[in-house]
């Protein structure tokens, strides 16, 4: 699935894969230093690196993921998504 979307050099890039009423599967790829602030969202959402590590805040809470590692990010808590080096993710929003 990591094959999906490449990186591009000082960005974010996302690519919908499906995207229902009952929820969507984002897949994106973040270069080096890139993040998302931390926001809350209505929705539970789940995430799985696919490629590199992350760093993923919950409710101030940090965790680490690399390849193949996982987390759920609960609705209405507030979260961050950082990139100390390169990495993918699938994003599956429950809603």
């Amino acid at each position: 699935m990591e094959e999906l979307i490449e990186y591009q050099k000082g960005a974010i890039v996302s690519r919908t894969l499906v995207d229902k009423d009952t929820g969507t599967l984002t897949v994106f790829a973040f270069d080096e230093g890139q993040s998302l602030s931390e926001h809350t969202a209505p929705f539970h959402a789940f995430i799985q690196v696919l490629d590199g590590a992350s760093l993923v805040t919950i409710d101030g809470k940090h965790y680490k993921l690399k390849k193949g590692e996982s987390i759920i990010m609960p609705a209405d808590i507030p979260h961050a998504v950082e990139a100390p080096a390169r990495f993918k993710m699938l994003l599956t929003m429950i809603r």
